[in-house]
């Protein structure tokens, strides 16, 4: 089976549209979600709706579960808080009934699906080879997925080392187990502004990181037309 993962789409409808055309030309049997679908970005509800349509499994992530009000919204950073509460007066009732059913951990075809990590699945940021051993020691799977820290990452339990996964980067998975982040789509931070997705073949045992550009001026635009905080339209071109 070959599975298209994705993750952090942040209410950004064109880094989407992209990163789901590039799915598509792709034809894998199945697309999986890790969760924040809204957040930050001018377009919630299509978001949900796109992923609602088109993923097998989708998870929910902190900035859904703080529009929800299911997490105090006081927890995140005044900007991301700004974005929640205007995303939580624009979202739409069926985007909401979508995220109502959604939960933050998973399983699927024996991998182990988490939006931030096994031990704290809303909140807590792999990103440190410490953070990353624990996921995988927490874990009975051979492959554990993570979202959340907006940085595409590989970590292999045998080399122990945590390291960035840039467009093209190809991993064996059948030489160790492994615990992998496919970055994000709409909201990148590891200093590629492209929007980011994760292949795997999971009869090959084989995973391939890639990006796709999209219209990231039409973003930022939008984000200004509906008044979010301009921190948020300004760091998408520099992908931090």
């Amino acid at each position: 089976m070959r599975v298209a993962v994705l993750s952090d789409v942040h209410g950004n409808l064109h880094a989407l549209e992209a990163v789901l055309e590039a799915v598509g030309a792709d034809e894998p049997d199945e697309l999986w979600c890790l969760g924040d679908l809204v957040g930050y970005g001018p377009h919630p509800s299509r978001c949900c709706a796109l992923v609602a349509e088109r993923a097998d499994v989708c998870l929910i992530g902190n900035h859904d579960l703080g529009v929800l009000g299911r997490i105090p919204i006081a927890d995140f950073s005044p900007e991301a808080a700004a974005a929640a509460r205007w995303t939580a007066e624009t979202l739409e009732a069926d985007a909401r009934a979508f995220l109502e059913q959604l939960e933050p951990t998973g399983e699927r075809a024996g991998v182990g699906l988490y939006h931030a990590s096994p031990r704290d699945p809303v909140w807590e940021y792999v990103l440190s080879p410490v953070s990353a051993l624990v996921a995988l020691e927490m874990t009975g799977q051979d492959l554990v997925l993570v979202g959340h820290s907006h940085v595409a990452l590989r970590f292999g339990l045998e080399e122990r080392f945590l390291g960035l996964a840039p467009d093209g980067a190809e991993l064996d998975l059948a030489s160790e187990r492994w615990l992998l982040n496919p970055g994000s789509v709409g909201q990148p931070r590891d200093g590629d502004p492209r929007a980011a997705w994760l292949v795997l073949d999971l009869e090959a045992r084989r995973a391939s990181f890639r990006r796709v550009p999209y219209s990231i001026e039409r973003t930022q635009a939008e984000i200004r037309a509906a008044r979010l905080p301009e921190v948020l339209a300004a760091r998408l071109e520099r992908g931090v």
